[in-house]
C-alpha cells in the first residue's frame, strides 16, 4: 500500500520585532502600522495616539492590534518604536516617551524635517535612534487612508548622526526594506536642504499660485488639468504643511533665494527667444528623467496577505487551494522572503473573495491577512 506523502503544515514566519509601537497613527504612523502587520514583520503592532477617536478607528479598521492613550511602563516591552506625529509635536512626543523606551529597541520617526529631532533624541540620551523620513504622502490624511502600499517602491532617507550606532542604522535599513521601500542614507542636514527644494518650496509656489487664483474669478474660469497639477501639493492638510515648511525655514529661505534667481534669469529669457527656447528643453529633459515612482496597482480593500513558510510548493499549495475552490486570482506579489519564509500579497476580484479566500486557506493552515 502507498502512503500518501505528507507536507508539514505551513507556519508563519518569525517577525523581525515582537512588539512594534507606532506612535501617532495618521496616513504614515497608519501605513507603516499596516505594513507592519501584513507583511509579518511584528507580532504585536500597538497604535499610540492621544485621540480616542483616531485610536478607535485605527482599532475598527485593523490597522493596529490594539491601542494607547498614552505612555507609560508599557513601552518597556517594545522593540521598535515609530514616532509618527505630526511635525510641531515631534520633538514633546519624543520627550514624553523616552523615560519608557527600552535601551536595545531600535526607535525612528517618520518626519520631513530631521534635523532638530535628530538633536532632540540625542540629547534625550536615545542612542538607537535613527532619523528616518518615507517620501510618500496623499492629499488625503488620516489613518481612513492608511495602507502599506503608499510606502512600497518610495525613497525613505534615513539620517543617522555622528552618535548612531552601525547597528540601529542595519537594522533600521532592514525594516524600510522589508516594509517595500528604497533606503537612502545621508546626514539630516544635507537631507533638510535637499527637501527644502523638492517638497517644501514647491508647496509655497503652490500656494502662491492659488492665491493668485483665489483673488481673481476669471482665473479660476481657465484653471484647467494642467494648473490643478501644478498646484496639487496645496491640497494637502494645511496645518501640517504650514508646521513643514516653518521647522526648516532655514534651509527654506536658501531654496527661495535660489528660485528667485530661476524666475529672474526666465524673465530676461522672454526677451531672448532661443535662450527660452533653451531653457524649455531642458526643463523637459529633467522633467521627462524624473523617476517615475510605482505602488501597488491593486486596491487595498481587495488585497489578501498570506504567510508562507520557506519551503517548497508553498505558492502553488495556495494558488492551487484557492483555484479549486473557483477564487480567481487578479494578480499575485511576492512580499519581501525572510531567512524562514514571508508573505504573498493576492489581488483579488472583490472584498467578498477576499473574505472567502481567507476562509479557505485558514481552513488549511494558513495564516493571511486582509483588509475589506
Amino acid at each position: 500500500m502507498t502512503v500518501p506523502r505528507t507536507d508539514p503544515p505551513p507556519v508563519t514566519p518569525p517577525p523581525l520585532f515582537d512588539l512594534a509601537v507606532v506612535a501617532g497613527v495618521g496616513l504614515i504612523g497608519g501605513s507603516v502600522a499596516l505594513g507592519l502587520r501584513q507583511r509579518f514583520l511584528a507580532r504585536r503592532v500597538v497604535g499610540l495616539d492621544a485621540s480616542m477617536d483616531v485610536l478607535r478607528e485605527a482599532e475598527a479598521l485593523g490597522v493596529v492590534d490594539e491601542v494607547r492613550a498614552s505612555p507609560g511602563e508599557w513601552l518597556r516591552e517594545a522593540d521598535l518604536v515609530v514616532l509618527a506625529a505630526p511635525m510641531r509635536a515631534l520633538e514633546g512626543l519624543a520627550r514624553d516617551l523616552a523615560p519608557y523606551l527600552n535601551p536595545a529597541a531600535l526607535v525612528t520617526d517618520v518626519g520631513s524635517v530631521k534635523g532638530n529631532i535628530a538633536a532632540e533624541m540625542e540629547r534625550l540620551g536615545v542612542r538607537q535612534f535613527v532619523p528616518g523620513h518615507p517620501m510618500a504622502g496623499s492629499e488625503r490624511g488620516g489613518v481612513s487612508h492608511a495602507r502599506a502600499a503608499l510606502l512600497e517602491n518610495a525613497v525613505w532617507v534615513l539620517t543617522p548622526t555622528d552618535h548612531t550606532p552601525l547597528t540601529a542604522l542595519s537594522r533600521a535599513r532592514m525594516l524600510v526594506e522589508h516594509l517595500g521601500a528604497a533606503p537612502v542614507v545621508m546626514p539630516p542636514s544635507a537631507h533638510d536642504d535637499l527637501v527644502a527644494t523638492v517638497s517644501h518650496l514647491p508647496y509655497l509656489a503652490s500656494l502662491a499660485l492659488t492665491h493668485m487664483v483665489a483673488r481673481d474669478e476669471r482665473l479660476s474660469l481657465l484653471a484647467a488639468g494642467g494648473f490643478r497639477d501644478l498646484t496639487r501639493v496645496a491640497s494637502g492638510d494645511p496645518r501640517m504643511s504650514r508646521d513643514m515648511v516653518v521647522e526648516n525655514r532655514a534651509a527654506l529661505r536658501g531654496a527661495l533665494e535660489r528660485f528667485r534667481k530661476q524666475l529672474e534669469r526666465l524673465e530676461a529669457d522672454l526677451d531672448d527667444p532661443e535662450e527660452l527656447l533653451a531653457a524649455a528643453h531642458e526643463g523637459k529633459r529633467t522633467r521627462d528623467s524624473l523617476p517615475v515612482v510605482r505602488r501597488s496597482l491593486l486596491p487595498q480593500k481587495h488585497d489578501l496577505v498570506v504567510a508562507v513558510p520557506d519551503r517548497p510548493n508553498q505558492i502553488g499549495a495556495v494558488t492551487q487551494a484557492l483555484g479549486a475552490a473557483g477564487v480567481n486570482i487578479k494578480d499575485i506579489e511576492v512580499l519581501a522572503i525572510r531567512e524562514e519564509g514571508g508573505a504573498l500579497r493576492l489581488g483579488l476580484e472583490s472584498p467578498e473573495e477576499v473574505g472567502r479566500a481567507a476562509a479557505l486557506l485558514r481552513a488549511t493552515g494558513f495564516e493571511v491577512r486582509g483588509r475589506s
